[in-house]
């Protein structure tokens, strides 16, 4: 483990419950309504898990551990992705909130023994998702969209879940489609939902079409 991520570990133990474990962790770490937030995401993406075909305890594990960065502090964001040989882009040196994604992947494997590598793309994207997405990234992006960690309820979420009935994809679509029609508004656009939202585009057009 880099020394980078000591300070972060020194009053925690690991154990063989990973519930237990996130939570423990981000609650020793101050951030209380993040670890009550990776609960329910771990819940909602093993929920989403049963029902589109996809294995339920790894949901639940990249749902519990998405979050697990937001113990570094925002503004030290980039430094510790340039110290754990995370590529940081140029949008996330101007926002470095985004690059949490990125960090929370490296912390599960490296923090949490994490080596299962669709729970890790599914952690490392689950902000923006990304091209070439799989249906476990999807999972936990749908799934935190709608566990969302401010108060009440998200402005997009009825039509979420109303796409949600038709799939996973079309979920993911409004959501990032929301995004998109107030790009201009958005501190920086990520690449990675440039990409997102051209792929899921060309996705829900060809099945409207089918």
């Amino acid at each position: 483990m880099h020394s980078i991520l000591w300070s972060y570990i020194q009053p925690f133990k690991i154990t063989n419950d990973l519930k237990k474990d996130v939570y423990d962790f981000l609650v020793t770490n101050k951030h209380v309504e993040t670890a009550k937030h990776s609960v329910r995401v771990g819940k909602m993406a093993r929920r989403l898990a049963m029902t589109f075909g996809v294995d339920p305890d790894h949901a639940e594990h990249a749902g519990l551990l998405h979050d697990v960065s937001a113990v570094i502090p925002h503004n030290e964001r980039s430094f510790v992705a340039n110290a754990l040989g995370i590529s940081v882009l140029p949008e996330e040196e101007r926002f470095q909130m985004i690059i949490h994604q990125k960090i929370s992947r490296v912390m599960a494997e490296s923090i949490f023994g994490v080596k299962d590598t669709d729970v890790l793309s599914a952690i490392e994207c689950h902000t923006t998702l990304k091209a070439n997405f799989s249906k476990m990234d999807l999972v936990v992006f749908v799934a935190d969209k709608i566990e969302w960690d401010q108060p009440g309820l998200p402005p997009y979420i009825e039509e979420l879940k109303s796409q949600l009935k038709i799939s996973l994809e079309h979920a993911a679509f409004s959501y990032i489609d929301y995004l998109w029609q107030r790009r201009n508004t958005l501190k920086v656009v990520h690449p990675w939902l440039v990409d997102a939202h051209r792929e899921l585009s060309h996705i829900i057009k060809n099945a409207i079409v089918d």
